[in-house]
């Protein structure tokens, strides 16, 4: 069953993205592509923002365990679009975002994406529970806050 696109009231933090001219393919859209680096770009930098990731330093990093997309309309250059962004799920050494690309000013989500990072220890790479600083980070843009 094919879920209907959340609404930007559905998400709890935003960044604002124009779009470039080469993120469109040869079919006028943006490329798949674009929308995972739309995704990513939209958790490290509020994960920046917030908790002083520093990939380069930190003893503690996350990875990336799985991913995915729903396109429910196109989104070309010149469009603006709003990047929503809340948690869904908070585990022991894991967290699932969810992110929704809103184009210029519609209110209905023209795609929406998850992504579950894992933290691990740098070094070793083996999971470890995620800190209470952090696990409380993400409980503010918990879907259930």
């Amino acid at each position: 069953m094919r879920l209907a696109p959340d609404n930007r009231s559905d998400y709890k933090v935003f960044q604002v993205v124009p779009t470039r001219w080469n993120d469109n393919d040869s079919f006028g859209h943006l490329n798949n592509a674009v929308h995972y680096s739309l995704f990513d770009s939209a958790i490290a930098n509020w994960l920046m923002q917030n908790a002083s990731l520093d990939a380069a330093s930190d003893g503690q990093i996350c990875v990336v365990v799985e991913n995915g997309c729903t396109y429910f309309e196109e989104l070309s250059f010149p469009d603006v679009i709003t990047v929503g962004l809340r948690i869904t799920s908070i585990g022991t050494s894991s967290v699932r975002y969810e992110i929704g690309l809103f184009r210029n000013e519609k209110q209905t989500a023209s795609a929406r994406g998850h992504f579950v990072h894992v933290y691990v220890n740098a070094a070793s790479r083996t999971p470890e529970p995620i800190g209470d600083t952090l696990r409380n980070l993400f409980k503010s843009i918990s879907a259930d806050a």
